[in-house]
């Protein structure tokens, strides 16, 4: 691989790729583009009284997304077939990753939940790195199905439900309804029978139901956002906050970097409800059009979808689709009341190294999809020959 493929905006392969591919690797530095804006403005403020610096936040998230890029770019450039081959190693290694987070003393614990490691002296949430990994591992299982045997089924399912269950045990119980929904979706696409995944989906809605009964504080979250206004400064305050941050936005915004909410009322404010920040400075406008490149985007995906020669590249991209777009959806969702409070990133706009790298990795995952449902099938001289000599029989039986 020639190393400027590596270097985004230098990659002169691009212009060769299909339509759908090129626009999915414009929009998604288009997507990075803005994020890094908002991150800027919705960080500066706190950034600068909590560490003395308004670019802290800003520089780390530019650090990030390098990584991220080399990492989308080596998606983009290598063949699925060598990607798939790789992926149950890399669901394991960052299952490995998700279990010891729980082991006491290792994990870090941030409001109340284990989710980090420390590599060195790099914070990593592992639930973020293995989406991308997720997809590709249930793609590649789901798509050959019936041809697996009931034994090789069940360890798949098995170490799906130790991947959902080791993250909702964090606890991170909204990033791992998505992983949930996520490997529900593929197995839809992928054909399941409708039993299997009924049976699936009642399983899975009594986990949800259990996780919330035994932890207060979720069912908390779910009774304050069906009434924020009952427990204004407890546990409605944050949904209060992101509210008057979009409702205060009208029509065009007060303007990039002069949101009020971000100073000091609205928490997490680069993270989790980035949108609200985004609402407020561009209004509805603004909102309506970042909507609209999402609906751009999806609809990319979904022609990708339909054209993918494969099983294992269409549920590949479905699952793409559903990480990126779907978790998009659920974050603004949060940010405008109409879903529960949960902690789910904003793709590419949120500040997070983890989120940025996994992102950028599925996006890269997409393109590539793209490209190989495009790209001309190679045929060896030996079957053109076959193919010609064939062809002209015809023609001569024809004559006769």
């Amino acid at each position: 691989m020639n190393l400027r493929q590596l270097i985004p905006f230098f990659d002169t392969t691009a212009q060769d790729w299909a339509i759908e591919a090129r626009l999915l690797r414009w929009m998604t530095f288009v997507w990075l583009f803005i994020g890094l804006a908002m991150v800027f403005s919705a960080s500066y403020a706190i950034a600068d009284a909590e560490h003395g610096d308004g670019l802290y936040y800003f520089k780390l998230q530019i650090a990030w997304i390098l990584v991220g890029l080399v990492g989308f770019n080596l998606m983009v450039h290598t063949p699925i077939r060598f990607i798939l081959g790789v992926a149950d190693w890399g669901l394991l290694l960052i299952l490995g990753m998700i279990l010891v987070t729980l082991i006491p003393g290792i994990g870090i614990q941030v409001n109340g939940a284990t989710r980090w490691l420390y590599i060195g002296p790099i914070p990593l949430q592992p639930s973020e790195l293995i989406k991308p990994f997720l997809v590709l591992q249930s793609a590649r299982i789901f798509a050959q199905w019936n041809r697996l045997t009931w034994v090789i089924r069940l360890i798949w399912l098995g170490i799906f439900a130790l991947v959902v269950g080791g993250i909702l045990i964090q606890p991170n119980l909204s990033t791992a309804a998505l992983c949930g929904m996520i490997l529900w979706l593929i197995a839809l696409g992928g054909g399941l029978p409708y039993t299997q995944l009924g049976g699936t989906a009642l399983a899975g809605l009594v986990v949800v139901t259990l996780s919330v009964s035994l932890r207060s504080y979720q069912l908390k979250r779910i009774l304050s956002f069906l009434n924020p206004w009952s427990d204004p400064t407890g546990n409605g305050y944050q949904l209060i906050q992101s509210i008057l941050a979009v409702g205060s936005g009208g029509w065009f915004g007060s303007g990039f970097g002069l949101s009020q909410q971000k100073l000091f009322y609205l928490p997490i404010q680069y993270t989790d409800f980035i949108f609200a920040v985004f609402a407020e400075e561009f209004g509805f406008v603004g909102c309506l059009l970042l909507l609209l490149m999402l609906v751009v985007y999806a609809t990319l995906a979904l022609k990708v979808v339909l054209k993918a020669r494969y099983p294992v590249h269409r549920l590949v991209a479905i699952g793409i689709m559903v990480l990126l777009i779907g978790q998009s959806l659920l974050n603004i969702g949060v940010a405008t009341g109409v879903l529960p409070t949960t902690g789910l990133p904003f793709p590419l706009l949120s500040y997070g190294g983890s989120s940025m790298i996994s992102s950028l990795i599925a996006a890269g995952l997409l393109i590539r999809v793209a490209r190989e449902s495009s790209e001309a099938k190679v045929v060896s001289l030996d079957d053109r020959r076959q193919a010609t000599a064939s062809t002209n029989q015809r023609i001569t039986r024809r004559a006769t």
